[in-house]
């Protein structure tokens, strides 16, 4: 006879084993509109856990733009745009897209989380090999799992374990594809692109970059990573989202004028996927534009990031504590590693009592616990120094 227990009981017990671990999660809410300051559960804080790095979410000519959107077009797109969904705007933000990056064509999805799982699923399958960063995004990862091709991690940025791994696997499958986030969002460190390169083009392998946190933020015109080290024009994927410097939402895939077809074609996540809705993708819109209008905004991102840095660097080694360490970043996102997740959500929350809300990530979504911190480009000094002085003062 079987067991009368609930078949759902095994939920429960789940969340009591994720609490005991302290990996226990839960959201909060953020009042307003975006910025270097929100409410925050009812309270006024400085806000370091965004990753709206140019400030622009909260745009007035962004949020006209989504305005005059809605009223033209509607709130929504209402089905995918290969049957009722497709709009003039779509085309218009993938050419900006393509135009941003120096590609031939770009194909908008409803998420970056989408764009990845939707373009590694239609470009590898069974006879196929992924190598993939051990520290890279989960859509990064799925969308390698969801593929159905045999997965292989390389040790995180290791070029040589990278090819050890091909010249080992690579000549037992049709074909060969290295993903690899280029700004990692947990340590804020860079992917060693023009090496990966030469590594994909001596074995034959195709290449997938995920430029989520880098567009808008690296590179001389914010196309990001690729332009940054040089590699524009060189043969591989861009996947990106519209949701963090350009302060808006949705993915983006960006590459040869083929490759765009062919995942209008065989991308099960954009085929079957309702289209980027008409104000969402009119912000973007205007945010490409105003990105390449004002580099003034991302020299101020990045003299802030340098500002903070230099202040921690700048404290006499004795008055750091022992319970953090501050993890190398080239990036506006600074992490500072601590022992566990308790320590973790206690400096958290002394961060949030003086007034200061960064995120305290814990596995398993991080090997090691963390505070996170994101700088933008609308932080005052002053909101930087204090900062600095709550981090220090306990």
């Amino acid at each position: 006879m079987r067991d009368e227990a609930s078949p759902y009981a095994w939920i429960g017990q789940a969340m009591q084993t994720i609490r005991r671990a302290n990996w226990y999660r839960a959201v909060r809410t953020v009042e307003g509109r975006s910025g270097a300051v929100v409410k925050l559960d009812g309270r006024k804080v400085l806000n370091f856990a965004s990753n709206d790095y140019l400030g622009l979410a909260a745009d007035e000519r962004l949020i006209r733009a989504a305005i005059a959107a809605t009223q033209e077009f509607g709130t929504g797109s209402t089905g995918s745009r290969l049957i009722t969904g497709h709009r003039s705007l779509h085309r218009q933000l993938e050419g900006a897209i393509a135009k941003l990056k120096q590609t031939e064509d770009a194909l908008v999805f409803s998420s970056g989380y989408l764009a990845n799982l939707g373009t590694i699923a239609a470009l590898v399958g069974q006879r196929d090999l992924v190598l993939s960063d051990e520290y890279n995004h989960s859509s990064l990862k799925n969308g390698a799992v969801l593929s159905k091709a045999t997965v292989l991690e390389y040790a995180h940025c290791d070029l040589a374990d990278l090819q050890t791994k091909l010249a080992q696997q690579r000549d037992r499958f049709r074909r060969c594809l290295i993903i690899t986030d280029s700004v990692f969002s947990m340590d804020g460190d860079l992917c060693p692109l023009p090496e990966l390169l030469n590594l994909a083009d001596q074995f034959g392998c195709m290449v997938l970059v995920d430029e989520a946190h880098a567009t808008g933020v690296l590179g001389e015109t914010g196309a990001g990573c690729v332009e940054h080290f040089g590699c524009t024009g060189r043969s591989l994927i861009q996947v990106g989202t519209l949701s963090k410097a350009l302060g808006s939402l949705g993915g983006y895939v960006t590459g040869s004028a083929e490759l765009i077809d062919f995942l209008r074609n065989r991308s099960p996540g954009w085929i079957y996927t309702t289209g980027l809705s008409p104000a969402d993708t009119a912000a973007a819109l205007e945010a490409i534009a105003i990105i390449q209008q004002e580099p003034e905004r991302r020299q101020q991102l990045w003299q802030n990031v340098h500002q903070l840095q230099q202040q921690i660097h700048d404290r006499p080694s004795n008055t750091f504590p022992n319970r953090f360490k501050l993890i190398p970043s080239e990036s506006p996102i600074l992490c500072l590693q601590v022992s566990d997740a308790e320590k973790a959500i206690a400096i958290g929350q002394h961060l949030q009592e003086q007034g200061i809300f960064a995120a305290a990530i814990r596995p398993p979504t991080v090997p090691t616990s963390r505070i996170r911190i994101t700088v933008m480009a609308t932080h005052q000094l002053s909101q930087i120094q204090r900062l600095v002085e709550a981090l220090f003062s306990n």
